[in-house]
């Protein structure tokens, strides 16, 4: 296991990086966010009973995507180059299309493959993360948590629709 030592984070370069992290992670987020919000077609969904108030997902959204940034980062101190890295890539990416293809595109089954496939790539970062950092590995854990809930929803309105 490789750690970034003490003396690694004496120098604004490491805090620069997480600072970029963060605002990349966020700001993109909250961009496409705030250009695919729920609107007319997913009012007229039938949902199930577990469908949390469209305002959860908000905050929800931030405190991951910043706990999803603190992990990337972590892992980019150790190894920009590793395979943990290039899988941290990769659940970006799916995290990122996902709201445009449900709530632009309206994609309600791609969207899922979407999910689904996001739900393993979390979990592929999860495994090969712990030998670098535990701590980037458990930051994801609440991701976990989160995106299983939003697989089950969005293969609930799936079947209601």
């Amino acid at each position: 296991m490789s750690v970034a030592s003490l003396a690694d984070y004496k120098t604004p370069r490491p805090w620069l990086i997480l600072a970029a992290f963060l605002i990349v992670v966020v700001a993109v987020g909250g961009l496409i966010g705030t250009q695919s919000l729920p609107g007319p077609w997913y009012e007229s969904l039938n949902k199930p009973a577990f469908n949390p108030p469209n305002w959860v997902f908000g905050p929800a959204w931030l405190t991951l995507y910043v706990l999803i940034a603190i992990a990337g980062w972590r892992i980019f101190m150790i190894d920009p180059r590793s395979t943990a890295m290039k899988v941290w890539y990769a659940q970006m990416v799916l995290n990122w299309a996902w709201s445009p293809v449900w709530f632009i595109a309206h994609q309600i089954w791609p969207a899922y493959a979407i999910i689904m496939a996001l739900w393993l790539v979390i979990i592929a970062f999860m495994l090969i993360a712990r030998r670098l950092d535990k701590p980037a590995s458990w930051l994801f854990a609440p991701y976990l948590l989160w995106v299983t809930f939003a697989s089950m929803l969005n293969l609930s309105i799936g079947l209601l629709n």
